[in-house]
């Protein structure tokens, strides 16, 4: 089940019925006979004619989940617009026009297009590397289809080609193409996980078996609980099948699912900090723009100008390259993350890596190495025996349903074959294939042509209910209680030792009493022969990155389907220390509340199912966690929508990627460590010129507001700020290539409100102050008052506007000495440097005079080479003392 809904907070919560879109169609298939479904869907148990099924896929289309909807590249463009600062300078941008202020009006909307632009090429880029990735994975199905000259065979098709009406044969590992209803059934057990959170398969037949009678109206019934139904996307466990389809691609149980998993999701910590920017400039403006014009009004008695004016200020008081800097730092932040073999699918992402305080992820492939190794093969008495190891081979070599991890790490001991002569010594005789009820398997073999040997591996409490012997020391006695205890004890010091544990058993039957038909009454009276053990190795780089996330402020928390005992130990072994533990039944039972608690002092949480895990990401975020997911399976695609930032793998299903902002060529704690180091950088330098330009903005503000109540004139006029707010903001597009100081990422980042409103009311008047003391030079030394020359002003504001703006950058990009312990970046300093050079000669040159610029007198750049230098020590002062106050500085 890919998604849930909770009842309010405080309230015991339980999770409202699961809302099923399956076709009626389906299950009315499951309630008709055979027959009558084969007649209904226009094919035969011979299967459809290979002219029938090109007809049905033309028609029906290709058998593929629509993961996302083929959006016009123009509509793609335009609804990066969407954005709150983007929205807020279109406006601005529109008014700009409409009051006939077109050269503003220009400008704004050439910044919003820039920052558009690149978000759109790198999405873009993004997208397609997903498609390609895709397009390389194939998948084929068998069905039986009819020939042109009539005869039924069968073929192995690609997945996507599969049609309605297709009979389709299988077998264990085989995924289920569509949804589709039993024709015959062996054994047949079926994983439904994906979609139910079943932890174990459960078995299907070809008739429909209790309590699959009709007792509930179509819309409310559960398909996953009708025995004769499987449906898409799950998998077959073990035993063989026929199958006749039902529905497919989207018309799927699986496709609707699978569009709820990759639906818009929520505002992630990052969309709710530039939110709450965007609101706190918003009311700045609301309060500070409507006292300029009034004030200029009423001075001046020019409304129509001081409108503009105005105007001119709301836009200066927004950080309007806001946008393009994101752009800036988020592309260049997913080059970076590309050359180390990460794909950024939604570049806000990178900010909330940032800003990540706990990552949740699996153990498997992530602490492991995701490989199962044999251990140990030991007696009832835990002492190491060859013996063991040799039943063990014989029954996974012999048996014939899927081999799964285990059974592999058995065969990889090759060199018994030999030493056994197996080929020569040992005939199969009869299997008693493996089911969920007995969580055992059984081989019966022809050993020298004296007698059967019934060969038996599985679950140590069922292998105990079987068993009436033990082998101890070469003897056979029975299995008295006390031995019993024995045999528990030294498999639950494995288990603590994190190895997963089978049993191995036998019984020797002599070749009067055989037969040859073995079944599940046979496996009794067996003689326990001890146990194998199994280890998933750790990774060698799994504590090393453990510890860097731990250090840099990150909690790693593990969300698994396994058992407690193992989990406890993989921590162990990579150094993860375990606070708590919760398991998928206590989640359970828990309301929000009490689970929101008992998450934050929780590292592992065990036997979950897949809702549970988004459980647990919800209740960590309600805690005010920024949360990471890591997963690659269909049943982490509800965490990986519910995470603020979903983390997958190129090996992962398509669902997963698809759902996942960061796709990682390798699954690596690694290169998750990467990945947030990367974000943190990128988050600094977006604060660096929030702070930065909102501060210096609102002082601008400050001292317009303070002019307006002396001069008779404006002190710039509207096109004028708009220039230096253009220049100004260039020269900060090359902030995202600016060095960060190794303290400012250490710790997670995240978007503060308060700080930033807290900076501006610091920085911004100490600004104004030297804005004042540039006007008072302006008015007294310069003589540009109002008897005299109006433009001199203007044009010395211009400039001290300007390249103080630009000059402090240097200042608050870090809380460092700058030039002494840390220096910008090249592309920051030609940047910077180019602009106030352009400030100074602009006045000169006759693009100034076009805008209303003039030379200033050259004895002005003596005064304003005092007023700048004594501006960057009171800074340095400031900053001093802002840091040890507060405690923090970007």
């Amino acid at each position: 089940m890919l998604s849930f809904r909770t009842q309010s907070i405080g309230t015991k919560q339980r999770r409202k019925p699961p809302s099923f879109r399956i076709r009626p169609q389906t299950l009315d298939a499951a309630y008709s006979s055979v027959e009558e479904v084969l007649h209904s869907l226009g094919t035969t148990e011979q299967g459809l004619s290979d002219e029938e099924a090109r007809d049905r896929l033309l028609k029906q289309g290709s058998n593929e989940v629509t993961l996302k909807g083929k959006v016009p590249l123009v509509w793609q463009f335009f609804r990066n617009f969407g954005n709150p600062f983007v929205a807020l300078l279109c406006v601005l941008s529109l008014i700009s026009f409409f009051l006939g202020n077109a050269q503003g009006g220009f400008l704004i909307l050439v910044m919003v297009t820039i920052s558009v632009l690149m978000r759109f090429v790198q999405e873009y880029r993004s997208n397609r590397t997903m498609a390609e990735l895709r397009a390389l994975v194939g998948t084929t199905v068998t069905v039986l289809r009819i020939s042109d000259k009539g005869a039924s065979r069968r073929q192995e098709i690609p997945l996507r080609e599969v049609v309605v009406g297709d009979i389709i044969i299988l077998s264990a590992g085989d995924m289920i193409p569509g949804d589709v209803r039993m024709l015959f059934t062996r054994d047949l057990f079926v994983s439904q996980s994906v979609l139910s959170g079943e932890a174990l398969p459960v078995e299907k037949f070809e008739t429909l078996h209790e309590p699959n009678r009709r007792t509930r109206p179509l819309s409310r019934e559960d398909p996953t609980e009708v025995s004769n139904l499987c449906l898409m996307g799950t998998n077959v466990v073990s035993g063989t099948a026929t199958a006749v389809v039902l529905a497919t691609g989207d018309a799927t149980l699986f496709g609707s699912l699978t569009r709820k998993a990759i639906a818009q999701r929520g505002l992630t910590s990052f969309d709710h900090g530039i939110n709450q920017i965007s609101w706190l400039l918003i009311r700045s403006m609301l309060l500070m723009v409507p006292m300029v014009f009034l004030l200029n009004g009423f001075s001046k008695g020019e409304w129509g100008s001081s409108f503009l004016f105005a105007l001119s200020v709301a836009v200066g008081l927004t950080p309007e390259m806001l946008p393009v800097v994101i752009a800036a730092n988020l592309t260049r932040g997913a080059i970076a993350m590309s050359r180390n073999r990460v794909i950024v699918k939604r570049l806000n992402s990178i900010e909330d890596l940032g800003a990540m305080t706990v990552l949740c992820t699996d153990k498997t492939g992530t602490l492991t190495i995701d490989r199962i190794i044999l251990e140990r093969h030991l007696d009832v008495l835990g002492n190491e025996d060859d013996e063991v190891l040799e039943y063990a081979y014989l029954n996974s070599y012999f048996q014939s349903g899927l081999k799964n991890l285990l059974d592999t790490a058995i065969l990889e001991h090759g060199e018994l074959h030999e030493a056994l002569r197996v080929s020569e010594s040992y005939r199969k005789v009869d299997e008693i294939p493996f089911d969920f009820g007995r969580r055992r398997m059984s081989v019966i073999v022809e050993k020298e042509k004296q007698q059967h040997e019934l060969i038996c591996k599985g679950a140590v409490e069922e292998m105990l209910s079987v068993c009436s012997f033990a082998r101890v020391r070469g003897e056979i006695i029975p299995l008295s209680p006390q031995l019993v205890s024995q045999v528990s004890q030294v498999r639950s010091e494995m288990n603590e030792k994190g190895l997963r544990v089978l049993a191995v058993a036998y019984k020797q039957i002599d070749l009067e009493d055989a037969n040859y038909q073995y079944r599940i009454n046979d496996e009794t009276g067996l003689v326990l022969a001890g146990f194998v053990a199994f280890l998933d190795p750790p990774k060698e780089s799994a504590a090393e990155a453990l510890s860097a996330l731990q250090q840099h402020g990150v909690s790693v928390k593990i969300l698994t389907g396994d058992n407690e005992l193992v989990t406890r130990r993989i921590c162990q072994w990579v150094d993860l220390e375990v606070d708590g533990v919760l398991l998928g039944g206590e989640v359970e039972s828990m309301d929000d509340r009490e689970l929101r608690q008992a998450v934050v002092s929780t590292t592992v949480f065990a036997k979950l199912t897949p809702l549970q895990k988004a459980r647990v990401i919800s209740a960590l975020k309600l805690a005010g966690n920024t949360v990471g997911y890591l997963g690659d399976g269909i049943n982490d695609a509800p965490a990986l929508r519910e995470a603020d930032v979903g983390i997958s793998v190129d090996t992962a299903v398509d669902v997963a990627k698809e759902g996942a902002d960061i796709v990682m060529l390798e699954k690596s704690l690694t290169a998750v460590v990467d990945v947030v180091m990367e974000g943190r950088r990128n988050s600094a330098n977006i604060v660096k010129y929030v702070k930065m330009a909102a501060s210096s903005n609102f002082g601008n503000v400050l001292t317009v507001l303070g002019a307006s109540a002396f001069l008779s004139f404006l002190p710039i006029l509207p096109l004028q700020l708009l220039v230096q707010n253009l220049l100004y903001d260039i020269s900060q597009i090359t902030i995202a290539f600016d060095p960060v100081d190794p303290e400012d990422v250490v710790k997670p980042r995240s978007w503060q409100t308060q700080s930033i409103g807290r900076f501006m009311l610091f920085l911004g008047p100490l600004s104004s102050l030297f804005d004042l003391a540039t006007f008072g030079i302006l008015f007294w030394v310069i003589e540009a008052n109002p008897g005299g020359q109006h433009a001199v002003f203007q044009s010395g504001w211009f400039i001290e506007g300007l390249l103080s703006q630009t000059l402090i950058v240097y200042m608050l990009r870090t809380r460092k000495i700058p030039f002494v312990q840390s220096w910008p970046g090249g592309p920051l300093l030609i940047s910077t440097v180019s602009v106030m050079i352009l400030a100074a000669v602009l006045p000169f040159s006759t693009i100034g005079s076009a805008i209303g610029l003039v030379p200033v007198p050259p004895v002005y750049f003596f005064w304003l080479g005092g007023i700048l230098l004594t501006y960057c020590l009171a800074v340095q002062v400031l900053k001093k003392w802002y840091l040890s106050r507060f405690k923090g500085w970007i």
